[in-house]
């Protein structure tokens, strides 16, 4: 289907997304070492072992994709700071060439006529302060407010926006219960704390950054549409407590400072002392509000310990992750999240994207539609009153995609991993056409 910018309201912002790790090169310029390094060198943790050391070597192609990026139509990038890369030990001494890569891509992108939107954190946690306990430790919200004032010191008065970290559900939940990123732990007591520090610590660099002067504000978080996979009340009551967890434990904090009961039901017990204190800091006002959005779930019960549900495979068509395609789901989220949590405040799909099985050869058609369906579930969320303001697309090309290696290709460009040589997609060419 074709679409262009008339399609949506005037001044709407479109635009592509990447994060540090995934695409820097880690290796490069004096970045010290992270949770992830350590995660991705412990067999079984990531397919092939594959770790960010090169990635896409974006840190040393940084004028060719931003040319890239120009030619693309693009309003806005959306890309992510290393925290390990500006402060190799998480604290302490700053690594000069660090900040002047940043100093780099923001004057790069102002160049070319391109927003830099910027998130400071997107996963990739200094190995010195992951020894100290991480996300687990209170302390975290105040080492991440230093790293916030050291970058934004910097950067802070160039960038059209800012948000604190990226997905907190992957920090805390995906990380210390289900394991499967850095640190790899299956523990509920440090998901818990890990889920609560990571909001303590989004506000406590939203109050630097207001003390920096910075304006448009935000915070990004992810969400999956989840259904009971059936009328049992036992799927039912499954679903809620996945959707209190995954979707609503962080708007909760933001917006009602308050957690979901069904959330609290497995993990009161094991957040901090005085947690119900944190709130002032916590929900801090924002500016905007960013969902990444891919795919639904369907959720049965299951026996056993809190939280008893179990993701059930879907009949909807599937992307190379596995993923249901479910367009209606982002339209619903934006819709439940502008009615619930956030009123007449500006949202934007941050990210939106699928993995494809692509070639540099071969079209990706099969992206060209997930990109149009879900376009269009934004256009009928806008019809529907709720004030989206922008498109972000994951990813500008492909990258390091986590526990999954270079397997998984969610890019506009193609990048051969060996020889590191970029090639637009179709896709990438049928968005330049849609935003020209």
């Amino acid at each position: 289907m074709t679409l262009s910018r008339a399609d949506f309201p005037e001044g709407f912002v479109f635009g592509t997304a990447t994060s540090s790790y995934q695409i820097e090169g880690h290796g490069f310029g004096g970045a010290g070492p992270t949770h992830w390094d350590s995660f991705a060198a412990t067999p079984g943790n990531v397919v092939r072992a594959e770790n960010g050391a090169v990635a896409c070597d974006h840190y040393n192609r940084l004028e060719e994709d931003l040319d890239l990026l120009a030619g693309l139509g693009a309003d806005a990038y959306r890309f992510s700071t290393s925290w390990a890369r500006v402060l190799p030990e998480g604290r302490g001494p700053v690594n000069e060439a660090g900040l002047d890569f940043y100093d780099r891509l923001v004057d790069g992108l102002l160049a070319r006529g391109i927003k830099p939107a910027a998130t400071l954190y997107h996963w990739e946690l200094p190995s010195a302060l992951a020894d100290l306990g991480g996300w687990r430790n209170r302390d975290i919200a105040d080492w991440f407010g230093d790293f916030t004032a050291v970058i934004m010191g910097r950067i802070g008065d160039r960038v059209w926006s800012a948000a604190p970290i990226n997905e907190p559900w992957c920090v805390g939940w995906l990380s210390h219960f289900d394991g499967h990123h850095a640190p790899g732990l299956r523990d509920i007591r440090a998901a818990a704390r890990a889920m609560h520090h990571v909001l303590l610590a989004h506000g406590r660099a939203t109050e630097v950054m207001r003390g920096l002067g910075m304006r448009n504000l935000g915070a990004v978080c992810n969400f999956e549409w989840s259904e009971p996979a059936s009328d049992d009340a036992g799927a039912i009551g499954a679903a809620a407590t996945y959707d209190a967890i995954y979707n609503r434990f962080f708007l909760g904090g933001l917006f009602k400072r308050a957690y979901p009961e069904e959330a609290l039901a497995g993990l009161e017990p094991h957040l901090p002392d005085g947690w119900q204190d944190d709130f002032d800091s916590i929900a801090q006002p924002l500016d905007w509000l960013g969902l990444n959005y891919y795919t639904r779930k369907l959720i049965d019960h299951r026996p056993g310990p809190w939280p008893n549900y179990a993701e059930v495979e879907g009949p909807l068509e599937k992307t190379q992750m596995g993923w249901e395609i479910y367009p209606d789901g982002l339209r619903d989220f934006l819709i439940r999240t502008a009615r619930d949590y956030t009123g007449d405040l500006p949202l934007y799909v941050t990210e939106n994207g699928m993995a494809n099985a692509d070639t540099a050869d071969r079209p990706d058609i099969a992206r060209i539609d997930y990109l149009s369906r879900h376009l269009n579930a934004a256009r009928a969320a806008i019809a529907e009153g709720v004030p989206l303001r922008g498109y972000f697309t994951w990813s500008l090309m492909d990258n390091y995609e986590w526990a999954l290696g270079y397997e998984k290709r969610f890019g506009l460009i193609h990048v051969d991993f060996d020889s590191l040589q970029r090639t637009p997609k179709a896709s990438y060419q049928a968005l330049a056409d849609w935003w020209r």
